[in-house]
């Protein structure tokens, strides 16, 4: 199994890209509080490249800024290449899969944007519509096999 869970806050604003396709991707570092209780003169956060593709890097292009705390979930993925001067390469990066807002409301105010022009997560086939009777839940019926959790 190969699954990464990662919830940090972003270091800089994502950059979005688009391949000669014209398929979108954006890469964003991610740092991650380290577990327990920080030792001096140690670092106390990790710094993890991540890279999202199609829609899911619209999504993070769209809505995330710097400093936002996030939620990524997604795989691991080993890299190799050859430079110029025959010096073998090698990095893991994370691929996300799915991207969630992982800041409160209190604190994510000011990178909410619209909240009416999107979903809060970026799930492969979610068309979440808006709760229309504003308690902040959604219909579902039983024929709903994509939900969005």
């Amino acid at each position: 199994m190969n699954k990464v869970i990662l919830m940090g806050r972003l270091v800089a604003d994502p950059e979005t890209r688009y391949t000669q396709s014209n398929i979108p991707v954006t890469r964003f570092r991610l740092a991650v509080n380290r577990p327990g209780k920080p030792q001096e003169g140690q670092p106390s956060a990790d710094f993890f490249q991540i890279t999202a593709w199609r829609s899911t890097a619209e999504f993070v292009g769209k809505y995330f800024r710097k400093g936002q705390q996030v939620l990524v979930e997604g795989y691991l993925r080993n890299n190799t290449w050859t430079d110029q001067q025959g010096v073998k390469h090698y990095s893991d990066d994370i691929y996300a899969e799915q991207v969630y807002f992982a800041d409160s409301k209190r604190d994510s105010g000011q990178y909410a944007g619209d909240m009416n022009a999107a979903p809060q997560v970026s799930s492969p086939g979610f068309q979440g519509q808006r709760p229309d009777d504003g308690d902040g839940f959604y219909t579902l019926n039983e024929e709903d096999e994509d939900l969005p959790f």
